[in-house]
């Protein structure tokens, strides 16, 4: 079907897992005509998640985008998973698109995924809706359902269609007036949303208070627009399963929803000697390209694929495609229209699409495409994504087979936003992290299923940091003669502490040349070396300015070096009087648990030194409980808590801060720590 950017709508699923996002794809497809019958989670034979692990677990374990036509609109819908540990893909996609729908099950109602997806959309400028699925299930609460997106999400969530007789129809409130349903009076709900639209037309909105009408051919243009404006997020009630309100959905998506010319274009922006300077982009076919990757996948058949939204221009097979900031260009010659795991060769895409690129190795997460060069990087202002907290140091379980580990870890964190690899050279450790020990089992899985290697597991030294609580200062003579050449250097400087998430500052504050310039480097290059190794307990420096005042040189004898080896000892000394201290890193932490079980569940947290900060009741008869506990206790929280809630209950993880760790800690750590020995 030939279309143009107006026609497409762009729309991504998120919410809570069991919510039925899969299934409301498979029911879009179905009644769009694109697919001859639904698939079924249980028969593995979704269109969305064709993924060997995603059958294996029958659950989607990352983004699937879904390119289909419905009467004269192109759609692009992305699935994606709702469990906590693979949100990695899912907050990438919200990006690209103009509305993110968020899923509720109805027989549970707000669930702890559904207030982040829905804190993420509003947080990236996209449209919000929300689908109450599984409205045909048995006792479902409707009154307390809705009542609770309201109380949680503001009065502007409002419903477009009501349910009827139990669940088992829906009936429109949006033009119709007639009649009852399971939420009371139709003509109750049908003003309630006319009033809330018509709040960004003050034209219209004069002319329905006189009337008390509001035209049915009027209607879309508020409704879109009171959407853009986060003014309305409209409800709709369906059971995918039973194909109940999903026609009607389907038909709104294409009536109401904006398209790329009306929807908030994400923020770009061009690095300009360290200013960041704001591109000005539009969907505009006729200007220069400009595009952006938020996702890659290994394709067993064509190798390495990026998925790509054009939000500017248009590119045609074989154009040339600047990446990122690359000097030369890059012919894109395999271009995709995704359907899951099917990928159908088109020869364009306009501003506006999704699209798939396959066998570019240049292409990485977040990459910016553009057809013209540009000397300065060119970045897209994204979400960011959870910064992973739970970790396996990962070994090569046979001899010979590092390179093929590596190879496999590597493209596994390319894949996954929160899958980071990190190398821990005083334990001669590899570090996977991930979300979550689900997260952690899935990747290792893949290992083995998908890239054919072993490996061995086993729990990381703990991520602390070094830091310093107090100004002091430090100094360092370092001469060495040796017959020939000698070497010599002198260094005073001080440190202080910073703000704690603030990082590392050098500051040369030498006057008089007494350090001439080029070996200022030298010695913020032996600071640097200690930042990296530690020089209290063997662990990374951070939150600290060192700040570089007097020293000496010597015509001949100082060179380079002499002053790495000053800069470095220097720095040690200081470090030594300045009331050093270790750091843990503390999770903040939620967990979700049924309500008989909250009384276990917090003497767990306090028991590792965990400390609750809130509980809240969920309709679903389960509490949330939030809170932080040091990552160091939380290694096997995820048994602890299958055992205590019979496998009902779920923990989501995020980094917080880092604290000091208890001074037993702090001392052990300190006695353990061989510090270097002197040159």
């Amino acid at each position: 079907m030939a279309y143009s950017t107006s026609d497409i709508r762009n729309v991504v699923l998120l919410g809570q897992a069991g919510a039925g996002k899969t299934t409301l794809s498979e029911a879009l497809l179905f009644t769009s005509g694109t697919i001859p019958s639904k698939g079924e989670i249980s028969r593995k034979n979704t269109v969305s998640d064709q993924d060997v692990l995603e059958k294996q677990h029958q659950r989607s374990l990352t983004s699937s985008i879904l390119s289909f036509d419905h009467n004269s609109t192109r759609l692009n819908v992305i699935d994606t998973p709702g469990y906590s540990d693979f949100v990695g893909t899912a907050i990438s996609a919200i990006h690209a698109v103009e509305t993110a729908v968020i899923v509720i099950n109805a027989q549970n109602g707000v669930e702890t995924m559904t207030r982040r997806f829905i804190e993420w959309a509003r947080d990236s400028g996209v449209c919000v809706s929300i689908v109450v699925n599984k409205i045909d299930a048995v006792d479902v609460e409707f009154g307390e359902v809705y009542s609770a997106i309201q109380d949680e999400f503001g009065s502007e969530c409002l419903a477009v269609n009501l349910p009827v007789n139990g669940g088992t129809a829906v009936v429109d409130c949006l033009t119709g007036k007639e009649g009852d349903s399971d939420l009371g009076s139709v003509e109750d709900a049908h003003v309630s949303i006319a009033d809330q639209i018509v709040e960004v037309d003050d034209e219209l909105m004069e002319e329905y208070l006189e009337t008390g009408e509001l035209p049915e051919e009027r209607i879309a243009p508020v409704f879109k627009q009171a959407m853009l404006e986060g003014h309305l997020i409209p409800v709709f009630f369906t059971s995918a399963e039973k194909d109940i309100g999903v026609t009607e959905f389907l038909a709104q998506v294409a009536e109401l929803f904006a398209n790329p010319t009306e929807g908030q274009l994400p923020e770009f922006f061009q690095d300009n000697d360290g200013e960041k300077e704001q591109l000005s982009i539009s969907a505009d076919p006729d200007k220069s390209l400009v595009g952006h990757v938020f996702k890659i996948a290994f394709d067993p058949f064509i190798g390495k694929l990026g998925v790509f939204r054009v939000y500017q221009g248009q590119l045609n097979k074989d154009t040339p495609v600047y990446i990122d900031d690359a000097r030369k260009p890059v012919k894109f010659s395999n271009l995709y229209q995704m359907m899951g795991k099917q990928h159908t060769d088109v020869s364009e895409a306009i501003a506006g699409d999704i699209r798939g690129i396959a066998k570019i190795d240049e292409i990485n997460q977040n990459s910016v495409l553009l057809t013209e060069g540009s000397d300065n990087a060119i970045t897209m202002q994204s979400l960011r994504t959870p910064f992973p907290m739970v970790g396996l140091a990962i070994g090569s379980a046979n001899r010979g087979d590092e390179q093929k580990v590596a190879e496999a870890l590597q493209k596994i964190a390319v894949e996954d936003p929160c899958i980071a690899l990190s190398r821990n050279p005083a334990a001669n450790e590899t570090i996977m992290r991930g979300m979550g020990d689900l997260h952690l089992r899935v990747a290792l899985e893949r290992m083995k299923e998908v890239y054919s290697v072993e490996v061995t597991t086993s729990i990381p030294t703990v991520d602390y940091r070094e830091t310093v609580t107090k100004l002091a200062e430090g100094h360092c003579r370092h001469k060495k003669q040796t017959g020939g050449a000698g070497q010599f250097g002198e260094v005073y400087l001080r440190v202080e502490p910073l703000p704690r998430g603030d990082g590392f500052e050098f500051v040369d504050n030498v006057v008089g040349g007494v350090i001439p310039s080029q070996f200022i480097p030298a010695v913020e290059k032996g600071i640097r070396q200690v930042l990296t190794g530690g020089a209290f307990a063997g662990f990374p420096l951070q939150d600290i300015r060192v700040t570089v005042y007097d020293g000496k040189h010597h015509s001949v004898d100082s060179k380079e070096i002499a002053f790495i080896t000053a800069g470095k000892k220097a720095f040690i000394d200081a470090v030594s009087k300045a009331g050093p201290i270790v750091l843990e890193p503390i999770a903040d932490v939620t967990v979700t648990v049924p309500s008989g079980n909250m009384g276990d569940i917090a003497g767990e947290l306090s028991s590792r030194r965990g400390r609750i900060s809130d509980t809240d009741s969920l309709p679903s008869g389960a509490v949330s409980i939030t809170g932080a506990a040091p990552l160091a206790e939380m290694s096997d929280f995820q048994a602890r808590l299958n055992a205590i809630s019979g496998g009902e209950g779920t923990f989501v993880m995020e980094f917080g801060s880092y604290e000091p760790a208890p001074m037993d800690i702090q001392k052990k750590l300190s006695a353990e720590f061989q510090h270097p020995e002197d040159d």
